[in-house]
């Protein structure tokens, strides 16, 4: 690998509002290197991401690129220089073709006017056939699996002179098998001699494919080093600056007994035949490939997509689900698996999302607001669940994931649910916000809730399980222990043969 830099940053500071974003950073990334910049939610991450690619100006210190020093640039001027961002939401635009979203930024540079689409495809053909990506170029791109569309914004970047791509969780919404096919993608580029910025929170894959690590935290840099100078405890503890030590689930003597029962639970081509029980006291994992039902079946105990066949029991009574009243009526609450869309109303306050599930038995007489009662129980929560917030009238969109996340948790935990049930509860939060989540989910289990986690993370899945289910094309293939298996193995059991299934 070559060792000249393809970018050089010094001494860059930035403050908003008086507050310090970022305070003398210091970072160099090599042509061909793979580098992992990682720190929690507000550790300067964007910040950074962001006065590189010429959308930020820094307020002191230089960036050196393409031999020139440079004190700020635009991002005009961070493309020239062979910088490309690929954010979480790709900037694709999904009501266009693959060949419209790819053509068009070569068309707008050249001030082209009159579309020619024999130019429009062969443009996307050979964008596209630098990374072998194999794709309809007449399909609508809002179509795509998220790889897919994750594979278009790689296509579109290369279509310059590309030194430096910077890849901002990637992996968020992948499967397995996509995250290998993302590898080998940026293995191929690597080996081109482009350079690329790995910010991600799943330590294991991070540890498998950076060369380097950078690691920020409250706008310092803490570390810059190499993997064999870190382990994963390690790593957490430079990006936290806590001490933590996350242990295994063992609530196995508290569990109780069946709180919600299901049997021959079916629906459409989303699931058939589904069987399980969930105790008091029980963590129990879903997991499978997308695809294979997981969340239909959580939707469905939800009343989402009540079940066309099959039965429910609930605490040893049989119930049928038919909306999401009903779900809350019988104790049954869900956190979804896209907190921005689903769980949240982004612009109201914190607070009152807390409180929204609970809103008529936080109102006094004609249904009329009782204040003192609503904030009450909008302090417990935040106080409950360390919500890291100086104000919960501040609307929630100005949280980290992770307290977006507490927020979501609060407002089903007021409920008073006997069983909860979770579809990627830690999805996109960082290292110390998923260990406080497992922490609250234990606690609650070790109180008697039952709780489903439906993941396809599978440290969490060991880390939080007694059990794990696994789910493939809508029928539950097995039951294994997840404490007895390593991540390995059950990542081969999600994408392989069948198991023996359990007799709990």
């Amino acid at each position: 690998m070559a060792e000249e830099n393809v970018i050089a940053v010094r001494g860059l500071t930035k403050s908003f509002a008086g507050v310090k974003a970022l305070d003398g950073i210091d970072l160099e990334i090599r042509a061909g290197e793979i580098h992992c910049l990682a720190g929690e939610n507000g550790s300067g991450k964007s910040t950074l991401i962001k006065i590189i690619s010429g959308v930020y100006q820094p307020d002191s210190g230089t960036i050196e690129m393409g031999g020139r020093v440079h004190h700020k640039l635009t991002p005009i001027e961070a493309i020239g220089n062979g910088v490309q961002v690929i954010y979480q939401d790709f900037s694709v635009f999904p009501n266009l073709t693959v060949m419209e979203n790819l053509a068009l930024t070569t068309e707008l540079a050249d001030k082209r006017r009159l579309v020619n689409w024999r130019r429009f495809r062969k443009i996307a053909e050979e964008a596209v056939s630098k990374i072998n990506f194999k794709v309809d170029l007449d399909a609508v791109v809002g179509d795509l699996s998220v790889a897919d569309k994750q594979l278009v914004a790689i296509s579109r970047a290369l279509m310059s002179d590309t030194k430096l791509i910077i890849m901002d969780e990637p992996t968020t919404a992948l499967t397995n098998k996509e995250v290998e096919a993302l590898f080998r993608v940026i293995l191929d580029l690597q080996s081109r001699g482009i350079a690329i910025m790995f910010v991600s929170h799943k330590l294991g894959e991070v540890f498998e494919i950076s060369e380097r690590f950078t690691i920020l935290r409250n706008g310092k840099q803490v570390i810059t080093t190499v993997p064999d100078e870190l382990n994963e405890k390690k790593f957490a503890e430079y990006m936290t600056g806590r001490d933590f030590e996350e242990t295994a689930f063992t609530g196995d003597d508290s569990i109780g007994e069946p709180v919600l029962e299901a049997s021959g639970l079916t629906l459409g081509n989303a699931f058939s035949d589904v069987s399980f029980t969930l105790h008091k006291g029980e963590i129990l994992g879903i997991t499978g490939l997308l695809g294979s039902g997981r969340t239909e079946l959580a939707l469905s105990l939800f009343g989402v997509f009540p079940a066309e066949s099959g039965t429910i029991r609930v605490g040893g009574e049989q119930v049928r689900i038919n909306s999401i009243a009903d779900a809350i009526g019988h104790g049954i609450a869900y956190v979804p698996e896209d907190r921005l869309t689903e769980g949240l109303a982004l612009e109201r306050s914190i607070g009152d999302n807390i409180i929204i599930s609970e809103i008529d038995r936080l109102s006094g007489p004609l249904n009329l607001a009782d204040k003192r009662k609503q904030r009450e129980a909008v302090d417990r929560w935040v106080s409950e669940l360390k919500i890291a917030t100086r104000n919960p009238n501040n609307p929630v969109n100005t949280l980290s994931g992770g307290n977006q996340q507490r927020v979501v948790l609060a407002k089903w935990l007021a409920t008073e649910p006997d069983v909860l049930i979770l579809n990627g509860p830690t999805v996109g939060v960082d290292i110390g916000s998923k260990a406080e989540i497992h922490r609250i989910l234990t606690e609650l289990a070790a109180a008697g809730m039952g709780i489903i986690v439906i993941s396809d993370d599978i440290g969490e899945l060991k880390q939080t399980c007694g059990r794990v289910l696994l789910l493939k094309e809508g029928r539950i293939d097995g039951e294994v222990d997840p404490r007895t298996q390593t991540e390995e193995e059950l990542s081969d059991m999600i994408t392989g043969g069948p198991l023996e299934v359990g007799t709990n």
